[in-house]
Parts: structure tokens; C-alpha cells; sequence
């Protein structure tokens, strides 16, 4: 069988139309570039030829470069920026006719033509910054010659698409096509074809560059991009398309584009790309497996939680009938929901019409009996087993069959609650992350009996609301929450040490987490985490606890919602430390005989994070997680640990294993076996994870 090129040549008169072939999406792979130069060269040599067209076969135009070639040498690399120089210096019109996407590599080509034509719903773009990276084939060079600094910037730094009709109002199309597009893309080619000179964006001049653009744009990505490598470079190259000759910022780019893609931060940012999207499958789970039709969905409790639950699912136009005990309880929350919706208007993010399409959508009941029809039911109460098995008794002996019931445990044993329905094969964990509306962390939680249609249906719907979910098996706290308290009792034991909390979360701030430990346990509220103490230590048969969190706790300080906790704060929830509570820590620290001592940040940093991987080596060898880039994920997504340094279990292979080994022995922990086994063996989470699906598919 004749294999079908990446890049086909057809002639339409005299025009020359070059298509690219590789699906799904047209990426930049190796032999795009070969087909798409052979192309022009073939043109340029051809008398009858008047002009080019480079069209996208399939469903979209170039959708960027094929991130999987990144790490290949220079010279296997696909040639990007030998083929835009082609194009570039082509003899005749060029047209890059837009359907579907143009992003990164892809827009890269279509500025180097002469001309662009799109369908209107058409999205243009550079993303590279997602990645790490930055356009590294003109597109820092070519986009502000266009479009102005200003919007430039925009673009590169945010990473966000347009669609065709803003880029026509800037500029950055020609042309819009409303009929067929490779017929409005002929036309257009033939009347431009005598056109000369030829319009080359690499001549013009940028307009709007002025030094203050440059200035506000550093200030704004202490922000938005803190401590990230490839915006910085992104705006120093701009400044130069507007202060430099265009061959000299040509040049500078590829350079840039080099460091960026060789640095940690590139590599954290695209092992996450390619694990969110492994994170979706599930091993054993065939893409055939059946999944439920959900078209009603109720929720029991209407507080922070259960509003934000049910917020989910309204943005995705799914009814939602909410139940409540008290009248009280519920008008609170519909308010919660409708403050929630109201606050996105004013930002410009709804409008008035899509507030009230939701708020119509919610129907508050104090019955669950009134959850009978519903196709998936969650749970969304406190956190006492007691309550929760009283609840899914109740479910199901109202719950139609067929029903999906759902509790939004963070730590308890969903076998547990699933054993007193008749249907555990039903019975699954969706474990919302707070702000439950905004936060796109889903842990999907397998019980011991939940069906593979089950669990199919929660990751699809997990799509549909605009959720990375992740599957995890059952234990205390599943992968998250279990992390996260070993954590807790680290960055605890360092305070006992001699460090102040605001050492820790200034520690582990500079590592880019927005939240250390303890300006995140002030957020979600102190006296959660004293409940969790004083129930594991009643379940253990334990004394109640008695650290210095927990007296803190005692004086009634439970953290932002009392207006003080570990910290004091105002108005602006901004943190202050507060010399009582420092008295306190210190008076605590004398009645144990604790003589305090000086901690670095990067003990701090060491130990915390080292902690972290220990637990997420134990949660993986045990099978709670699938892989390590999904406790990666849950990490990144649920936590906040900085997505540019990939996650836990990618951020200990960027260190080396053998120093998390070390560094845990020499402060009192016991390394898990699978991370003194890969230290051992040299390897890396990474490596575990091929080794695990290798013997899966034996």
C-alpha cells in the first residue's frame, strides 16, 4: 500500500495548493517540513505557477509543533525555521488559508507567508509559554510587526488564541472566507498573485513599542509567571522586534528558544502536558465501555462544598436539584451560588441572561426524596462516617435504579459506605477540590466494587464539566489528602525545630507554591485539620492531641474565616504573623524541653518536599495511584505545587533520588522501598511508570 504523503501537492490552474496531511491535528512532524519544501521549491521552478496556497487537511490548519520531537538533536528535529526562511523569501504570493487552529509552530508558518485567510471560528495563537518555552521560528519577531507590542505580549504571555474575526480587526488576517475555504483561499491567491513587492512582515516596522509597554509587562509576570524563565524571555525578545533590525532578533530567538527549552522549567511544564493527558486512561478500562446517560444530577448539602459542586454542573447546562435539612441552610447556600454568579457578571465573564439560564436550572428541596429521578447523586456533608452511612442507607432505598451514588469524602473509606447500599457496584468517591466551582482537580475515587461503566461515566463527566480527573484507589486521605497531612506533620515538626511558620510558607513560596503550609491551613480553616488529628487519635487509641497548632486552635482562632489563626489577617487576607501566637510556639517549645534552632530555607525546602515524595513513592507502590504523573497531577491541580517544576515525583527526579534518599535519612525518616529501590537503580518515578505499563500490557 502507497502511503499517503504528509504534505500533497495539486494544481488549480496556476495555483499551486500544498495540503497537509497528518492527523489528528497536522503537526509539525517530521516529514511536514520535507513535503512543504519540496512544494515550494517545485512552485518557485515552475513558470505556470502564479502562487501558493498551504491548506490543513482534516479539521484544523497546524495545530503547533509536535512537542514529542523536542528532546530530538537539531539535526533530526523537524526544520521549522528552515521552512519559514523558505517561505519567507519565496519568489511569489503566498496564502496560508486558516481552518480550525493555527497555534504556535503553525501561526509561525502563516506569518512567514504573504498572506493569511481564515474561516471566522478560526483560533490563532501562541502558546509556547504553557510549555516553557517561547516561538522559537519568528513568531516573536513577526507577531508585534503585526499586531503591536501590546497585543503581542498579550498573546505570547498568556498563551490564549484569538479567534479569525479579532485577528481580521488587527490585522493578522486578510481575509475572512465564509463560503468553502479552499475556493475563497483560490480567489484570494488569484487576485493577489501580480501583487509586488511582495508584503513581508519581516519588513515592517513595529508600532505602539514604547519602553513603558516593556516595563509594565516585567512588573505584571512577577504575578502572573513568578519565577518562570520563558515570559522574561518572551518580552526581552519583543522589545528587540521593536528596537532591532529583524535579522538580529531572528537570530537572538533561536538562542532564547534554546535556553528555554533546555531548562528544568520546560521540562516540568511539558511532562505535565503529556501526563494530564495520561492521567485519562484507565488501565484495563477498554475505550468500548458503556457509560450512563446523566441528564439530572442531585446533591445533598448546600454549603460551600455542595454549592460549588452544584455550580459544576450547572455551567454544563445539567439540572440540579440540591437538598438541604433547614429552609436556613438552603436559602444560604442558593445565595452563596447566586453571589458566585453575579460576581462573574460584573467581571464581564456571564451575563445577566447566563446567571439567571443556571439559577433556573437549581432546584432547592428540603426532601430527598425529591432526588428519585436523578442519573448521579453526590454526597457533600461533613466528614463523619456515621452521617454518610446514614445518608446512602437512605439512597438507596430511594435512588432510581441504575443511579450513581456519590460521596465527596476527602479521607474516608468509600468501601466503607458503599457496604450498607445493596448496589455498591454503584457507589463511587468524587472528591471535589475547595473552591469546588473553581478549583479543576476531580479525584475519582474506585471503590473495591465500582463498575467499569461506573467509573467510565465519572471521567467523562469529569470532562464535561471542565475537570482534570484523576483516578486514585481507596485509603486515608487517597492521594492528596494523604500527602498533604505528612506534609502538615513535617512543616509542624519544623516549627517545634526553631522555625517560624512564615520561614516555612516563605520557604516554600520561593519554591513557587503560592500557599506553604501554613497560609493554606489558615485558608481552609485550623479547626478541619484539629478534627482529622482528634479522630485518628481516638481511632488509635491515642491521648488527644496536644501540639502547639492544636492550642492554637483552642484560643479560637481558627484561621481567615475568624480573621486569625496562625496568622492575622484583614480585609485583604493578606497574612501577618502575630507575636502571641509566637509566644505561644515558644512557650510550647520550653514546656517539651525544645531548645530551638536555626533552620535554612532549603532544609525547609528539602525536607518538605522530600516528605511529599516519600509519600506519593508509598501511595504508588501500594497501587493507590496508577502512576506517578497522576499523583503529579493531583499535586499541581488540587495543591498548587508549581506546574513548571512538573509536579512532586517529577520535581525528585530533577534533584536526583539519591539526594531525596539522603536528605529524608539524615532528618529521621524512613525511605519508602520504591524510592531507595529506583535510587539504587539510578532511575527515576518516570522510569516506574513505563515499567508498570510495559507489565500491564504483557
Amino acid at each position: 500500500m502507497t502511503q499517503t504523503p504528509l504534505v500533497e501537492q495539486s494544481r488549480h490552474d496556476d495555483i499551486l495548493v500544498l495540503t497537509i496531511h497528518n492527523p489528528p491535528v497536522n503537526a509539525f512532524s517530521p516529514g511536514v517540513p520535507e513535503g512543504l519544501k519540496a512544494g515550494l521549491s517545485a512552485a518557485a521552478a515552475d513558470d505556470r505557477i502564479a502562487a501558493v496556497v498551504l491548506i490543513g487537511g482534516g479539521r484544523t490548519f497546524v495545530a503547533g509543533a509536535d512537542i514529542k520531537t523536542f528532546g530530538l538533536p537539531r539535526e533530526q528535529a523537524p526544520d521549522l525555521r528552515g521552512t519559514v526562511q523558505q517561505l519567507d523569501a519565496f519568489p511569489k504570493p503566498t496564502v496560508a488559508a486558516l481552518h480550525g487552529t493555527a497555534l504556535g509552530g503553525g501561526l509561525e508558518l502563516a506569518l512567514a507567508c504573504s498572506y493569511r485567510v481564515a474561516v471566522p471560528d478560526a483560533r490563532l495563537g501562541l502558546p509556547e509559554v504553557k510549555l516553557g518555552v517561547l516561538p522559537g521560528a519568528g513568531g516573536t519577531q513577526r507577531l508585534p510587526r503585526v499586531v503591536g507590542a501590546q497585543k503581542a505580549l498579550d498573546m505570547m504571555l498568556s498563551g490564549a488564541p484569538i479567534q479569525a474575526t479579532e485577528a481580521k480587526e488587527l490585522g493578522l488576517v486578510d481575509d475572512l472566507i465564509e463560503g468553502g475555504l479552499l475556493e475563497g483561499a483560490l480567489a484570494f491567491a488569484r487576485r493577489v498573485a501580480a501583487v509586488r513587492p511582495l508584503p513581508r512582515i519581516s519588513e515592517r516596522a513595529v508600532d505602539g513599542g514604547s519602553p513603558e509597554v516593556f516595563a509594565a509587562a516585567r512588573e505584571a509576570i512577577k504575578k502572573t509567571h513568578r519565577g518562570q524563565l520563558s515570559p522574561s524571555l518572551i518580552i526581552d525578545l519583543a522589545e528587540m522586534a521593536v528596537n532591532r533590525p529583524f535579522e538580529e532578533g531572528w537570530q537572538a530567538e533561536a538562542q532564547k528558544f534554546m535556553e528555554a527549552r533546555e531548562s528544568p522549567q520546560s521540562r516540568g511544564l511539558r511532562h505535565l502536558f503529556f501526563t494530564e493527558r495520561e492521567s485519562a486512561k484507565i488501565p484495563g478500562l477498554g475505550k468500548d465501555t458503556p457509560l450512563l446517560d446523566i441528564r439530572r444530577v442531585g446533591v445533598i448539602g448546600a454549603g460551600t462544598m455542595g454549592g460549588g459542586i452544584a455550580m459544576n454542573f450547572l455551567n454544563a447546562g445539567l439540572p440540579v436539584t440540591i437538598v438541604e435539612t433547614t429552609e436556613e441552610a438552603l436559602d444560604r447556600g442558593l445565595g452563596v451560588i447566586r453571589r458566585n454568579y453575579e460576581s462573574s457578571a460584573k467581571k464581564g465573564r456571564l451575563s445577566a441572561d447566563d446567571v439567571e439560564r443556571r439559577m433556573a436550572l437549581l432546584t432547592p428541596s428540603l426532601d430527598m426524596g425529591d432526588l428519585k429521578d436523578a442519573d448521579l447523586i453526590i454526597e457533600a456533608v461533613f466528614e463523619d462516617m456515621g452521617v454518610k452511612k446514614d445518608i446512602f442507607t437512605r439512597l438507596d432505598a430511594l435512588a432510581k435504579d441504575g443511579a450513581i451514588l456519590a460521596t465527596n469524602t476527602s479521607t474516608l473509606d468509600v468501601n466503607e459506605i458503599a457496604a450498607v447500599t445493596s448496589r455498591p457496584e454503584q457507589v463511587i468517591g468524587l472528591h471535589f477540590f475547595s473552591p469546588a466551582n473553581v478549583m479543576k482537580l476531580l479525584e475519582i475515587v474506585r471503590a473495591e466494587n465500582t463498575s467499569d461503566t461506573v467509573l467510565a461515566t465519572c471521567m467523562a463527566l469529569a470532562k464535561k464539566i471542565g475537570k482534570v480527573g484523576v483516578v486514585v484507589g481507596v485509603c486515608d486521605g487517597f492521594v492528596g489528602n494523604r500527602m498533604v497531612h505528612r506534609y502538615g506533620e513535617e512543616a509542624r515538626r519544623l516549627v517545634d525545630e526553631g522555625a517560624s511558620p512564615a520561614d516555612v510558607d516563605a520557604a516554600m513560596n520561593a519554591l513557587g507554591l503560592p500557599m506553604g503550609p501554613f497560609q493554606m491551613t489558615d485558608m481552609a480553616g485550623l479547626d478541619i485539620g484539629y478534627a482529622i488529628r482528634v479522630h485518628r487519635a481516638r481511632q488509635r487509641g491515642e491521648p488527644e492531641p496536644d501540639g502547639w497548632l492544636d492550642r492554637i486552635v483552642k484560643t479560637g482562632r481558627k484561621g481567615q474565616k475568624t480573621g486569625g489563626g496562625i496568622y492575622d489577617y484583614d480585609e485583604t487576607r493578606r497574612p501577618r504573623p502575630n507575636a502571641d501566637m509566637q509566644a505561644l510556639i515558644e512557650a510550647y517549645r520550653a514546656e517539651k524541653g525544645i531548645t530551638p534552632r536555626s533552620i535554612s530555607a532549603d532544609e525547609i525546602t528539602r525536607r518538605l518536599t522530600g516528605t511529599l515524595i516519600n509519600e506519593g513513592a508509598r501511595i504508588l507502590d501500594e497501587g493507590i495511584a496508577q502512576r506517578a504523573g497522576d499523583i503529579d497531577v493531583i499535586y499541581i491541580y488540587g495543591y498548587g505545587f508549581p506546574a513548571y517544576r512538573g509536579g512532586p515525583m517529577h520535581y525528585a527526579g530533577e534533584q536526583g533520588l539519591q539526594k531525596v534518599v539522603d536528605a529524608l535519612k539524615q532528618y529521621g525518616h524512613t525511605p519508602a522501598p520504591l524510592l531507595e529501590r529506583l535510587a539504587r537503580e539510578g532511575k527515576t518515578f518516570a522510569d516506574f511508570d513505563r515499567e508498570r505499563a510495559n507489565s500491564s500490557q504483557k
